[in-house]
């Protein structure tokens, strides 16, 4: 079975960025992000690639650009839509991430099956705001709390949420 998955941190206010680039350094959070992701392709806009302009190791990496003459440094593929970019994903493995922007995080959100949510324990003046999904048909656990330390400036959270699909529902009556 495909699995779309959206993974992002975003602020108390839904803010996920400031000027093209991430509002906060969080070490502990990103070390979590990568070891989630890895292995798996990971999908992003060509503003969420410009942030940081390289490869993320150990993932096929997959930029949506419509510029047919976008440069990108070797080892990002390039695609002009989310559906080249999902099915080129699904023949390498069958679990995808879509990392942003908000752009890709509304239109994947209908077809994804888990999202993992970092909530950062602040609220960014900031221009990237993400939409506030109804995850009210969804499970949600709990499953990071992360308070600020000297390498991290904000406290945070992260919450796995999970579709209730068929799968799901009877699991949840087995318990």
């Amino acid at each position: 079975m495909s699995r779309v998955n959206l993974i992002y941190a975003r602020a108390k206010n839904f803010c996920i960025g400031k000027d093209g680039k991430m509002p906060w350094h969080l070490p502990k959070e990103f070390v979590w992000f990568k070891k989630h992701t890895m292995g798996c392709p990971v999908i992003m806009g060509r503003k969420t690639y410009e942030d940081h302009k390289s490869v993320l190791p150990g993932r096929l990496n997959i930029v949506i650009t419509r510029d047919e003459n976008y440069q990108a440094v070797s080892g990002i593929e390039l695609v002009s839509t989310l559906d080249e970019a999902l099915k080129l994903a699904f023949k390498q493995k069958d679990e995808v991430f879509v990392i942003g922007g908000v752009h890709f995080f509304t239109e994947a959100f209908p077809m994804a099956t888990r999202v993992f949510e970092t909530i950062v324990d602040t609220e960014i003046n900031g221009d990237a705001f993400i939409p506030e999904f109804d995850f009210g048909d969804w499970q949600s656990e709990l499953l990071v709390a992360s308070k600020p330390d000297a390498k991290n400036a904000y406290g945070f959270s992260v919450f796995e949420r999970r579709k209730n699909t068929l799968e799901t529902l009877i699991k949840s009556r087995q318990n």
